[in-house]
Parts: structure tokens; sequence; C-alpha cells
């Protein structure tokens, strides 16, 4: 109860109220966008539809999209390819930071040691270190710190948090997380060394990462494919859903992890793994996740007339939740859910095959859309009032983490013990140096 009671406190801190600005209901919110790719400027366009907010500043290695983004932000709107440029702007309150993952922590810091409120794209960092510093300089320097987990800002698994926690779905012992896509035989392709675009500065965008030449598999939308910027599958899609496991069970972090998988069939320029299963144990249930880039059809099986999230086929189902009660099990993703009844049991087992076509809980379902509009504007309304939010950074980082254990896992290749409360793997040094990256110099702009 009492690491509970320091665990909120401490999201509550991640997101306090500080003196520099307290803007009024009427007054203006001015944005700065750091990183302007495709979802930095998306995630940006539904903050700048909340009433009296405008972008007044946009910074990107890449001058073709901080370009993209000044246009679009208006004619007053600056843009910068160094951030740092963007954060010694008195005027801007707070920043929408969408760099790719390995760059997140050194913005967010200096971002919140400048002043600023900070919203963080998911994950919330590169390592778990990293992202406990984000939390801690949140917490220090008094500013509104929001991470991108736009589930938390959907109904509908608010919902299922009350279903699972009512006890109406009975005993929960066993959660079910997968994300699939078939990205077979190609994959990113293999691309080969050449020289970066006009108007991007390779060396910065590289930043803490160990210095490579330039290849444009290295570069936007496939970034993720390579362990120097990013955890892969698991910390991209799979943070979203390890944060709405723990918001549905009312949990935070597990206790122990193991992990099995590789690179067995890709042969692109990638390094992630293209397969891997992750176990996690949780007080009172456990956890399987699933991420696997050969096959998009995941748990398979749909309802008539139900959409899924990011459904390709005629029948996959590549992203989802399951919780197994007693009483039925919930499906659940990023669009919806649906209740599949258990029926009540009449017989003892072993003996006569009667059950009761009634069912233990009501069958439903529900389609809905994608949250990340309630969440963006959820973020400028927690910088307006001055309010905490529900997906502060420190609830970012408890599920960002989650991620990460599983990819350290796979590399130590045994089961490991998980310290919550100290954010380390009791006895074993082996893991503990897989908490954190030494940035690479001149790119180490702050202590982790």
């Amino acid at each position: 109860m009492e690491r509970r009671r320091l665990l909120q406190a401490t999201a509550a801190a991640a997101g306090a109220v500080p003196a520099r600005r307290v803007p009024g209901a009427n007054d203006r919110v001015v944005m700065g966008l750091i990183g302007c790719g495709g979802r930095g400027r998306y995630v940006a366009g539904f903050m700048k539809e909340a009433p009296n907010t405008e972008f007044a500043a946009a910074a990107d290695v890449y001058l073709a999209n901080a370009e993209k983004a000044r246009q679009w932000a208006g004619p007053r709107a600056r843009a910068f390819q160094d951030f740092r440029r963007l954060l010694e702007l008195k005027e801007v309150d707070a920043v929408l930071i969408a760099t790719p993952d390995h760059w997140h922590a050194t913005c967010a810091v200096l971002a919140l040691q400048a002043g600023k409120d900070v919203y963080v794209e998911k994950p919330l960092a590169y390592s778990i270190r990293e992202g406990r510093a984000i939390v801690n300089a949140a917490r220090r320097h008094g500013r509104i710190a929001v991470a991108g987990t736009q589930h938390r800002s959907s109904p509908h698994f608010a919902e299922c948090a009350r279903i699972v926690q009512s006890g109406e779905l009975g005993e929960v012992r066993f959660v079910r997380v997968w994300n699939y896509v078939n990205r077979s035989p190609k994959g990113i392709g293999n691309p080969p060394d050449s020289d970066p675009p006009e108007g991007l500065d390779w060396d910065f965008y590289l930043g803490p990462a160990p210095k490579v030449p330039f290849n444009r598999a290295r570069f936007l939308a496939t970034y993720r494919m390579f362990r120097d910027y990013s955890g892969g599958w698991i910390t991209d899609y799979g943070t979203h859903r390890f944060d709405t496991v723990h918001q549905i069970m009312g949990v935070d972090q597990p206790a122990a992890v193991s992990a099995s998988g590789g690179r067995f069939t890709l042969k692109d320029a990638g390094d992630v793994p293209d397969t891997i299963i992750a176990t996690y144990e949780y007080p009172g249930f456990v956890l399987s996740y699933e991420g696997y880039l050969l096959n998009g059809h995941g748990c398979g099986g749909r309802t008539p007339g139900m959409k899924y999230y990011n459904m390709r086929g005629n029948d996959d189902r590549p992203n989802g939740m399951a919780f197994y009660g007693t009483n039925g099990a919930l499906f659940a993703d990023r669009i919806g859910y649906e209740i599949y009844a258990e029926p009540k049991q009449i017989a003892i087992w072993g003996g006569p095959s009667q059950n009761s076509p009634e069912p233990r809980i009501e069958p439903r379902r529900m389609n809905t859309t994608d949250a990340t509009a309630l969440h963006a504007r959820h973020f400028i309304e927690c910088v307006r009032e001055r309010k905490p939010s529900y997906a502060g950074v420190e609830i970012g980082q408890r599920a960002t983490s989650v991620a990460h254990l599983g990819n350290i896992a796979l590399r130590t290749g045994r089961k490991l013990r998980w310290d919550a409360a100290t954010e380390t793997f009791p006895g074993d040094s082996g893991a503990n140096a897989l908490l954190h990256r030494t940035p690479r110099k001149p790119w180490d702009l702050v202590r982790f």
C-alpha cells in the first residue's frame, strides 16, 4: 500500500503545477513541435483544434519536414533545425515531442529544464533509465508532462477496466497481448548507403546513437526496425497495450519476465526481432505478449459487423488484448471490445457433460474510434488548467518499461526478476547493464 501511494504521488508530481505561468480559460496556449514527421503533424493538428491554441515554432533535423510544419502552423511560425533554438523562445508554453525514440529523453529533459510543459510520444524513452530521467525532470521543474499513450483517453477502455475490476468477468488469471503484421518476404529491403538528402543533418539525427553512414532504411518511417533508435515492435505497438493492461487490471509493473524469439526470416537491413514472445508475471496473473512480423492474423476470428484495428484481410485480427476470466473472455483493441460468455456449469467437472445455455456474463460488443484527438486536446486542457494528467509520464514510464523488460529478457536469454521500486534487476549486473546506453559524444546533452 505504501508503494502504491508513492507511485501515485510520483505520477501526480510528474504533472505538477508550477509557478511560471498560469493560463486562464481564455488565454492562448502557445505550442512548439519537435519532430515534424507525419505523426508529429498529425497529433499537432488535433492540439491546434483546441480553443485558443497555436503552434509558434517547429524543429526538425530534416529541414523539409520543419518547413512543412511551419507552413501548416501559420505565417508567424518559425522553423529550426536545432530544437534547442525552439526551447529558447519564451512565448512557447509547451512542446510536442515526436522525434525518433532515441531522442525523446534528451528533448524532453531539456524542454522541462527550459520551463516548458511536454507531451512525449510513445514509447516514452529509448531506455528505462532515460524514461526515469524524464519523470524526475518533470517533478523537479514542476511541469505538466504527458505520455502519448492515447488509450488512456478511450472511454471504451475505461469501461473495460470497470468490467474487470468490478469482478463481472470473474477471476482473471491470464491476459494475452498480440501485435501481428506480415513483413515477409522483403521487410524494409536492403537499400545501399548513400549521401543524405539535402537539408538533413545526419549526424544530428543520429545524435546519441552510434555513428553510421546514411541509409534511407534508418530514416523516417522505418527507423524502428533498428535497435540503434528503438526497441522494435514491442516498444512501438506493445507499449500502448501494456499501458491498457495496467489500466484494466489495476496494476503497474510485473515482478518477473522471460522471453524467446529472434530474427528468423527477415533478411532486410533491420535488426530487431521478427518474432518475440515474452511472459510477464504480475501479482495474481500472467501476461503473454506476442510480437510477430511474419503473419498478420493475430488471434484470428471476427464477429460479423465488428471492425478491428489495422484489419487488412478478410479474417485477420492483428492487434489486441484478451482478458480471460472465469465468467467470460474480454477481447479489446483500439477501436472496440467484445465479451464472450462462459456457459453456466451445472455439473461437476468429470461428471456428465451438462452445461446450461444460459451465460455467466452478458455477451456484448461495441465499436468506437481512435482516441488520439481526445488525448491531444486533453494535454492542452492540462496545460491551460494546470492540472495533472491521467496519462502522466510516470504512467508512461511504467508501460514503456514493460516493453524494455521483454527486450532485455530476450537479449540475456534468461528469466529475470524485476524490482519496480528501484527499477533494477536485483543481483544481475548483466541485465542491469542493459537499462541504459551511454550516449555518443558530443550528443550526451543530458546526464541519465
